[in-house]
């Protein structure tokens, strides 16, 4: 039988070796000094860790309950309730392909299931090489970009299963890679130590990480009456149907003073004579729907 416990209760964890730990202590103070309590220091000492064993070890747990004089439980409890801190052995790169709704609809599910079937592996399982750990993610917060796959929380937007194969199959080759938007991709351990807080000391890094993307910055152009940008190849750039300050709107023909739904930014935004807000049709309690 395998897997079975016999209720002997572990033995204390190893720790680091004296020249790790000496590296890892001045880091540690350093980050412990940016805070006025020592404890709100915990999650990025968490991310030191990592970036020194890839998940959060037994020693590591040890290693941040020492600095901060806090129990492991204490540290365990932090350490297994946030999914950004691995709790086994992980991959170089972290593939996390968002599942959550509106990039499932766009074809997350597809892309996670395809990416499963081509690697071998299951959800926040790792590939025999160690290169790629596969994960499906609740949400990348990127819904103008789905579906939208994250390496070692890099973007990759508008993914396909095709395409999102292809990724894999670089960083398995060790091929270049570069993200859609962001800065250029880094080991997961390399991540790791950035998420605790130290700069970013590759050349051109920090300057690559630019800002919002354009469909981002959209409904920010629209509210300001400004042309979009062409939405592809052969696509004319839609305007905005919100004049300037201080002009007029054209108003389309069978429509007097209101945007037709081809030119509205968005037919389903579109004003609608049974809204609750609009005074002209108040709407009942709830109790009185349907009668």
């Amino acid at each position: 039988m395998t897997d079975v416990s016999l209720g002997i209760p572990q033995m204390p964890a190893p720790d680091y070796p004296a020249d790790v730990r000496a590296r890892l202590e001045a880091d540690a103070k350093e980050i412990i000094a940016r805070y006025p309590g020592s404890r709100s220091a915990l999650l990025p000492l968490l991310h030191l860790t990592q970036s020194e064993d890839g998940y959060v070890t037994r020693t590591g747990v040890r290693f941040c309950a020492e600095q901060l004089d806090l129990t492991t439980a204490e540290v365990t409890a932090v350490a297994t309730f946030y999914s950004m801190y691995r709790r086994k052995p992980s991959g170089d790169y972290q593939v996390g392909v968002c599942t959550n709704t509106l990039c499932a609809v766009m074809g997350g599910d597809a892309i996670f299931d395809e990416l499963k079937e081509h690697l071998g592996v299951g959800n926040n399982e790792t590939t025999e090489d160690g290169k790629v750990t596969l994960e499906h993610i609740e949400c990348n917060a990127a819904c103008d970009f789905a579906p939208v796959v994250m390496v070692n929380w890099e973007f990759f937007d508008n993914q396909t299963p095709d395409s999102a194969k292809r990724l894999v199959d670089d960083l398995i080759a060790g091929r270049e890679v570069r993200p859609t938007r962001g800065a250029p991709l880094c080991t997961y351990k390399e991540t790791a130590r950035i998420l605790a807080g130290f700069p970013d000391e590759r050349p051109g890094a920090v300057e690559a990480t630019g800002g919002a993307g354009p469909a981002s910055l959209a409904g920010l152009r629209l509210s300001r009456g400004e042309e979009l940008p062409a939405a592809g190849a052969g696509q004319p750039a839609r305007r905005s149907s919100v004049p300037p300050q201080g002009e007029t709107p054209a108003a389309p023909s069978g429509t007097p003073g209101q945007p037709s739904p081809a030119e509205h930014a968005s037919s389903h935004d579109a004003p609608q004579e049974t809204a609750v807000s609009d005074p002209a049709n108040p709407a009942g309690p709830e109790s009185e729907e349907g009668k």
